[in-house]
């Protein structure tokens, strides 16, 4: 959100005279590296945030499935074979996870976004 910030802040700035424009319609000096005004985006990163926050909303619901399973356990709700398959169940899900996150090169703190005031995700 900072080089966003610094993009819109740079707007005051932007030229006036025609010639100082691009045939793309954005200012000339924007095409020159390392230009503060301009976003250098990957395919890569932008994949990578992606698997990253689907990956986050993924764990997060597979805890909160794990703790409702083991307060069916708890109660006494499920059979044996339930409780077996759920069990297995679970456990496949984590397999995966952990699978997926190595794919997308992250590590298991990567996983828990931080949201400020209330403290780390998961």
């Amino acid at each position: 959100m900072g080089e966003f910030a610094r993009v819109l802040e740079n707007h005051a700035s932007l030229p006036l005279r025609l010639s100082e424009w691009s045939a793309g319609g954005e200012p000339a000096a924007l095409h020159q590296p390392g230009h503060p005004g301009r976003l250098n985006l990957s395919h890569d990163d932008a994949k990578n945030g992606l698997g990253r926050l689907v990956l986050t909303l993924v764990k997060l619901l597979h805890e909160l499935l794990e703790k409702q399973a083991i307060g069916r356990i708890e109660n006494g709700t499920l059979t044996a074979a339930e409780v077996e398959r759920l069990g297995l169940t679970l456990m496949r899900q984590a397999q995966e996870i952990d699978r997926l996150r190595r794919a997308f090169n992250l590590e298991d703190e990567d996983l828990n976004i931080d949201l400020g005031p209330l403290g780390k995700l998961l």
